[in-house]
């Protein structure tokens, strides 16, 4: 590598321009003697093979630079003078000379097409590459994609040099493949993207390629794949340390002019307030795009209100009532029609970004005396109480079915379930190495770590416990090596910290970390730090997607289950609650403030959203509890099946008896008399020891059933409380009347005793059973 990297270095110096154009004269007009010569020679059709003998001399400014190009070329007789005719007579139609031409005229000379030049000049493709070289060497061009099809490695050999380029190729090349980019990826694409990049620079000089310049080429690049593939030839760029920082994958809008609707004056405001906020990069970028639909609303309803000190009071509590309006889609300037999610109302959420986003930028203006202060915007652009009752952490854990088969999955994972991309042809190509994504997989669902947090792991972010860990106040022992030790990076509610890991998690890690090729630091974006991301690869970390788009599709397709479940879609932060749940409830569970150290969490609020009790275990304490058995209880009833059938309870006679265990009470709505627990003994009431109860219990055709009767507070306690209970219902009782009409007191004082009897003979709901 280091011999590749001098040689390309002395090739370079020692290049210069192959043509010295300060030896011509590059006047832009034609001299008389030069336009009576072209003339003569547009005459014919066809040029008279002395025609160079004839007029070589007059012509002899414009032909030496040409001979000159063309022997570079190496052009042959005939191609040599096809290309100088054509350009003669080029030369005749426009009155000037080739030297005067810009870069259309040009343009306009080899035409966009191949064919199309044949049909207008009658000549052969080899004529138009010698006056590409020509134009490029002579004219300057420089806007390739112009003329569409060439082929970049005849042009640039011939321009800079085979020797120095195939230095390039090894040196860039080299890299890239030391970097993760596959070898055939390099040897395909690799020679075309450099040669053209080269071209439209003008120069082999990979210094010469700052990050500005190859921004200006990359959307001039001929093909579309070159565009794709100069993000990868970058990072290689600055892993060689041509570049500071390479050029990123951005979306690809068209010509959607994403700010077009939008007042000047505002969006002067918007930028400037872009540039000076402090907040971190991904809110102030989704709050700049809240203020230009903001801006786009105040152009259609109040177009006289173009800066932010013209809002007032009023204009902020109809803009609160437009924003609960809003719908996906509304407000951003669109190119293709309506939007399939048209109509569909904005989230809670989304909501309360919009108003935010206003508010925050209205009352930065403000402190920073931009604007004079005429309403307070944090009043003004308070979330509506009916938006702010739907926010909250939701974290839902993953069923456990699936989560069973997703964690199956992951151990099992082998190279063949990585996802591929490509066609046959490319040999089905894998993003990222096997290594990368089983240890990324099983960071997912072994450590219940945010996204993001697992996104900014470092190299080195995995100690192991060497010796036996003795708990602190304890005997417990925790055996070396069981656990490993995982150093989380700064997140967003709290600093770096340390937490303890299965053994497996640092296994995998290591094993990713010994063939992971090295790579530049890069500046972590919360820390500030120059650290180097342990989940990078081809010079970039992992996206923020990267797993929910790739790794939890990969897994539910190996373990055969959809991607969503019960509650919704499983999403990489659903793991985090999935595991905290199952820690909460595991047979010897951390406690609520082990969790929270475990998970990083603040405050212990916060763990308490994730740490949910699981139904399994809910269903055991609340049977336990008994909650239907204590407010419902079942008594026997006797039912005269003799008494109906001859009629004598439709005249009047008792048929149903309740047994209380010292008797029976006949009243037909016995689950409805508040004596029930506490019988008073009225005329309803049978004694068990009386001639009419031992009748009633020697008949042959009585059935036998259990009514259910459901128990007050009070009632409750008689029942499980004992005696000192039963006194207190009582007395409560004692001036009820009875349903025969007295009262529990009236009755006392008629018999002279007490006539307060308990019921004996309730149970459970379930004790039959």
């Amino acid at each position: 590598m280091k011999n590749s990297l001098k040689s390309a270095q002395t090739a370079q110096e020692q290049w210069h321009w192959p043509i010295n154009l300060s030896s011509y004269d590059r006047s832009a007009f034609l001299t008389p003697n030069e336009r009576t010569a072209l003339g003569k020679l547009t005459e014919t059709p066809r040029f008279s093979p002395k025609w160079e003998t004839q007029f070589g001399a007059c012509l002899a400014r414009l032909l030496h630079p040409l001979d000159e190009v063309l022997t570079i070329t190496g052009a042959s007789k005939s191609n040599r003078n096809g290309t100088v005719i054509i350009l003669l007579r080029e030369m005749h139609r426009l009155q000037t000379s080739f030297w005067a031409w810009s870069e259309q005229e040009w343009i306009g000379v080899l035409h966009p097409r191949a064919a199309i030049f044949a049909k207008h000049h009658g000549g052969a493709d080899a004529y138009r590459s010698h006056l590409l070289a020509a134009s490029y060497l002579l004219g300057g061009l420089s806007d390739l994609a112009a003329i569409g099809h060439f082929t970049q490695d005849w042009l640039a050999v011939r321009v800079f040099g085979r020797d120095i380029l195939d230095l390039l190729v090894e040196h860039v090349g080299g890299e890239m493949i030391r970097l993760g980019f596959g070898k055939k990826m390099v040897d395909v694409h690799l020679h075309n993207l450099l040669y053209e990049v080269l071209l439209m620079n003008r120069s082999p000089r990979l210094e010469d390629l700052s990050f500005e310049v190859l921004t200006e080429i990359r959307p001039k690049l001929t093909s579309t794949h070159l565009k794709s593939y100069i993000v990868s030839f970058t990072h290689a760029l600055v892993s060689l340390d041509y570049l500071e920082k390479p050029i990123t994958v951005s979306q690809q809008g068209g010509n959607l002019d994403t700010l077009a609707g939008v007042p000047g004056e505002w969006l002067k405001y918007c930028e400037r307030w872009r540039k000076t906020s402090t907040l971190a990069k991904s809110s102030r970028k989704g709050y700049y795009w809240c203020l230009i639909k903001a801006g786009r609303w105040l152009a259609q309803y109040h177009p006289e209100v173009v800066s932010p000190g013209q809002w007032t009071r009023e204009l902020a509590a109809e803009y609160v009532a437009a924003v609960m309006n809003f719908g996906i889609g509304d407000w951003t300037h669109r190119n293709d029609g309506q939007d399939e999610s048209e109509n569909t109302p904005l989230s809670a959420k989304t909501k309360v970004q919009h108003l935010k986003a206003v508010s925050s930028f209205i009352r930065d203006c403000q402190e920073w005396n931009w604007i004079p202060r005429h309403f307070d915007p944090r009043r003004a652009f308070t979330t509506p109480r009916s938006i702010q009752s739907l926010l909250g952490p939701n974290p839902r854990a993953i069923d456990d079915e699936i989560w069973a088969k997703l964690m199956w999955a992951g151990l099992n994972l082998t190279e063949e379930d990585l996802p591929v991309f490509g066609s046959q042809r490319t040999h089905y190509l894998r993003c990222y190495p096997f290594e990368l994504v089983r240890a990324c997989t099983l960071v997912w669902l072994f450590t219940g770590l945010r996204a993001d947090e697992i996104c900014r792991l470092r190299v080195g972010c995995i100690r192991w416990q060497k010796e036996d860990l003795v708990v602190t106040g304890t005997d417990d022992v925790v055996p070396k090596e069981v656990i490993c030790w995982l150093n989380v990076p700064v997140n967003k509610t709290g600093s770096a910290f340390t937490k303890p890991v299965d053994r497996i998690v640092g296994e995998a890690i290591d094993t990713w970390e010994q063939v992971r090729p090295t790579h530049r630091k890069e500046v972590d974006h919360k820390s500030g730090e120059m650290v180097e991301y342990l989940f990078s690869f081809k010079g970039r970390r992992i996206s923020m997607d990267y797993l929910n788009h790739t790794v939890i599709p990969m897994l539910c397709q190996k373990a055969g289950v959809p991607q969503e479940d019960s509650r919704g879609a499983i999403t990489s932060h659903r793991a985090r609650s999935t595991i905290a749940t199952q820690l909460f409830n595991a047979k010897e569970p951390m406690s609520l403030f082990e969790l929270q150290e475990w998970l990083g969490h603040r405050y212990a609020s916060s763990t308490q959203h994730y740490a949910k009790v699981k139904l399994t275990k809910l269903a055991k304490s609340f049977t336990q509890a008994g909650y239907f058995e204590r407010n419902i209880r079942v008594v026997e009833v006797l039912l005269d099946q003799e008494a109906v059938k001859s009629g004598a309870a439709a005249a009047g006679e008792p048929w149903r008896f309740y047994d209380l265990g010292h008797g029976y009470c006949s009243y037909d709505f016995f689950d409805q008399c508040p004596h029930r627990m506490a019988c008073a003994k009225c005329t309803f009431y049978v004694p068990k020891e009386s001639s009419q109860a031992q009748i009633l219990e020697g008949k042959a055709n009585l059935q036998r059933m259990l009514q259910e009767i459901p128990l007050s507070d009070d009632e409750r306690e008689a029942v499980e409380e004992g005696i000192e209970a039963l006194e207190k219902l009582s007395a409560q009782l004692v001036d009820i009347p009875t349903p025969a009409g007295p009262t529990p007191r009236q009755l006392q004082e008629n018999s002279g005793k007490s006539s307060f009897v308990s019921l004996q003979s309730v149970q459970r709901r379930f004790s039959q059973a």
